[in-house]
């Protein structure tokens, strides 16, 4: 039986700086990319490694676009109490729509865990 997956008080994520970067490669159909920088903080006094993460990015026509995957840009960050991961990454958009998500972990004691990813906007310049 998977053990329940709750939300770890003391872990969070801060949203650190949104970039739109347009000479990224994009898709013809998301032609906007944008830069986001992400600290994840662990102020919980538990060790957590952060197996995961699911994004959702949903446009101004309120459709929904999921992206998981394993690990955070190909790491399985292990913090500390008192330690954090900082990393950037982008998404690539049609027009205005934002993001949002979670992390998920494993303490040591093999409690699933996980955070909430706080909503941004990502708005291409007009």
């Amino acid at each position: 039986m998977t053990p329940p997956l709750v939300e770890l008080a003391g872990l969070r994520v801060s949203v650190d700086r949104v970039v739109y970067m347009p000479q990224l490669e994009a898709p013809p159909d998301r032609p906007h990319p944008f830069v986001y920088f992400i600290t994840i903080h662990n102020e919980s006094p538990q060790t957590v490694t952060i197996k995961g993460r699911k994004w959702i990015v949903t446009d101004e026509d309120q459709r929904c676009l999921v992206v998981e995957g394993d690990g955070v840009v190909g790491k399985f960050p292990r913090l500390e109490p008192g330690e954090k991961f900082s990393y950037n990454s982008y998404h690539t958009a049609a027009g205005d729509c934002v993001a949002e998500g979670a992390f998920f972990g494993l303490t040591e004691e093999g409690d699933a865990v996980f955070t909430r990813i706080p909503q941004f906007p990502m708005q291409p310049p007009a």
